[in-house]
């Protein structure tokens, strides 16, 4: 691993001029939100249009602000522009500032302009669901969360982002509520991003312990002066934050029940926006695991994992959208594991960030094509020769399967190839991870190709698959252009002079082989996974139903890997003996305690009753019979 400086968060200048308009970024999908979730049923007729225009307008604001960020000087890119102070506590002030650099410009047209095609998409997609004005509701407040969260120049202005990123994405996966499936799936996505959460929050405790401000600039600053453990377990928090919204080992069994929620939502959040937040987290935080190697190597480790898990996972899946759920893990798990690798890694793990919301959000959005043809039916065995039937969707398609399984030329075969290479430079088993799990794409890919648009039709009685309409097969073709040209994005290694003002400046890279060998060895490797999923499934009848007898790893990978399985035994289980145990300890000692003393003051209560029986005469022999008692006493003391 490097131990090179971190790079720089300087002080932002103030914003002025075009920068003065970036506050409107976040403003406009805030304010569309608050207007279509307040604004009841009168807004359901245009409710849609005016989500997607404020979508729309934010993109163009934000193509506006990167040019203008381009035409200054690399050293004058770090722009702020602080809105009002959220609030204070002695010394200690949070103000809701902004903080726009080559990161943030980047995550912003990301955002803006994938999540505009989704909304575009979108419009289509829920035309006939009565609560379509809700939906684009929910959408506009993700957008403008995430926006939150890629913009604040404070940790805890992050946070608040981050926050509302868990929340908005609980009601997205969640919005067709009447099914189980798709309420349990919130739930869970909640539960587990919470656990990730807690990291984010002592994270932010203990640098404001540490540094007594959490703003990146200061922390920036103050980052040397700390010690390596206090770094350290900085690291490791903000990493455990990572895994929860990334859907990164061992927070990552939220992912797949996502797939629950309406398939706009799976390409908003699931390929471009949320599960790359903690990416951006650990790529903003680069000054903190720069000078922490051993998080660091935990990010790196991480990331292997995860890619391995995910890849796997996607191979035995039936369900098209959680065959496309694992890649995401799997993808996201280069990402991280980019990360992990330092100075050497962020630029390239921002690189294939960007790339893959290209091309998943292109392939998450053609299943929901393939869907909406095919009855809201998700199971692959039950698909087949769909090419001719909706031959603009299978191409948009096509150009993402050759982006992701790193085609020469397509956007995935620039970022991951980068990753790989850059992996075996530092360390050759992370570099090994990296480069099986390229193959094992190859084949999952394939066989989702293959079942979905190839071999023989199995479709089901009375479904007859056609062509979305152009509302939907438009963003399918922008997002197939901008996955095809998406490496335009290296052309002279732009990308990683672009990001070097935050993330350091890239050392030269010293491969043991030269770079040009290593890819054709990438490619071949890719071949053997496209060639396996060829003799399993292209030369083979498919069966439109799961076979029940499987090999121990097919059966691991179609249960998950036992994620959910391990928790359930280790924590869910427990916890509900444990609860069980506390109710019988409730009932029998507490509420028993509680109720024999009540009874017990009943029973005396009864007894003195005997005792008030209403006779004067009863009374006046009772004082007669005390004053006797007194005067006797008084007596016996007095002898």
């Amino acid at each position: 691993m490097h131990a090179l400086a971190a790079g720089p968060v300087v002080d932002p200048t103030s914003a002025s001029g075009v920068f003065s308009l970036l506050w409107l970024v976040i403003a406009l999908p805030a304010a569309g939100a608050l207007v279509l979730l307040l604004g009841g049923k009168r807004t359901d007729r245009w409710g849609h249009w005016l989500g997607v225009g404020t979508v729309a307008v934010s993109f163009v604001i934000s193509l506006v602000l990167f040019f203008s960020l381009l035409g200054r000087d690399e050293s004058d890119r770090s722009i702020g522009q602080h809105l009002w102070t959220w609030f204070s506590a002695g010394d200690y002030k949070v103000g809701l500032d902004l903080l726009y650099d080559p990161l943030s410009a980047l995550f912003l047209m990301l955002i803006t302009g994938v999540g505009g095609l989704i909304h575009v998409y979108s419009v289509g997609y829920m035309e006939h669901d009565p609560r379509r004005r809700r939906f684009f509701g929910y959408l506009n407040l993700f957008v403008a969360a995430m926006l939150t969260l890629v913009l604040g120049g404070d940790y805890v202005v992050v946070f608040l982002g981050w926050e509302g990123v868990g929340l908005a994405s609980y009601l997205l996966i969640g919005f067709w509520q009447y099914k189980d499936s798709a309420a349990f799936a919130a739930k869970k996505a909640f539960v587990v991003n919470r656990v990730g959460d807690i990291g984010m929050a002592l994270g932010v405790g203990l640098l404001f312990a540490t540094f007594g401000t959490t703003s990146f600039a200061g922390v920036s600053k103050l980052a040397p002066q700390a010690s390596g453990a206090t770094l350290t377990a900085i690291g490791f928090l903000l990493l455990l934050a990572a895994c929860g919204k990334s859907a990164q080992f061992p927070l990552h069994t939220w992912l797949l029940d996502a797939m629950e929620g309406p398939t706009p939502v799976s390409a908003l959040i699931h390929a471009a926006t949320m599960v790359t937040a903690g990416v951006y987290l650990i790529t903003r935080s680069n000054f903190i695991f720069e000078l922490a190697p051993h998080a660091r190597t935990g990010v790196a480790v991480i990331g292997c994992i995860t890619l391995l898990l995910g890849a796997i996972i996607g191979c035995a899946k039936d369900d098209i959208k959680k065959t496309l759920a694992g890649s995401t893990m799997s993808q996201i798990g280069y990402m991280i594991l980019a990360s992990g690798l330092g100075v050497a890694g962020y630029a390239f793990a921002i690189f294939h960030l960007l790339t893959h919301g290209f091309f998943k959000a292109n392939m998450f959005l053609g299943a929901g094509s393939v869907m909406h043809g095919m009855e809201d039916d998700v199971d692959m065995r039950h698909y087949g020769a769909l090419r001719k039937a909706m031959p603009v969707t299978f191409l948009t398609f096509a150009m993402g399967y050759l982006a992701i399984i790193g085609f020469p030329g397509f956007s995935g075969f620039w970022s991951k190839d980068k990753i790989i290479e850059t992996a075996f430079e530092n360390n050759t088993i992370v570099g090994l991870c990296a480069l099986i799990g390229a193959g094992i794409t190859g084949f999952y890919m394939t066989r989702l190709m293959l079942m979905t648009w190839f071999t023989d039709k199995r479709w089901r009685e009375n479904v007859h698959p056609h062509e979305s309409p152009a509302v939907m097969t438009g963003p399918l073709v922008v997002l197939a252009a901008l996955s095809v040209l998406g490496g335009l994005l290296l052309l002279g290694d732009w990308i990683v002079d672009w990001l070097s003002p935050v993330v350091g400046e890239h050392p030269e890279g010293h491969l043991a082989i030269p770079g040009i060998v290593l890819s054709l060895i990438v490619l071949v490797v890719v071949a053997v996974g496209i060639a396996t999923a060829w003799f399993f499934v292209g030369r083979n009848e498919v069966p439109d139903v799961a076979p029940q007898r499987v090999s121990p790893v097919t059966r691991a990978a179609r249960a998950e890997l036992y994620g959910d399985a391990f928790y359930d035994a280790v924590l869910v289980r427990p916890g509900e003996r444990g609860a069980g145990h506390m109710v019988t300890f409730d009932h029998s000692v507490v509420d028993g305690a509680a109720e024999g003393l009540g009874r017990s003051f009943n029973g005396l209560s009864g007894g003195l009753r005997l005792l008030q029986n209403g006779y004067v005469r009863s009374y006046a022999l009772s004082l007669l019979g005390g004053a006797a008692l007194v005067v006797a006493a008084l007596l016996v003391v007095n002898i």
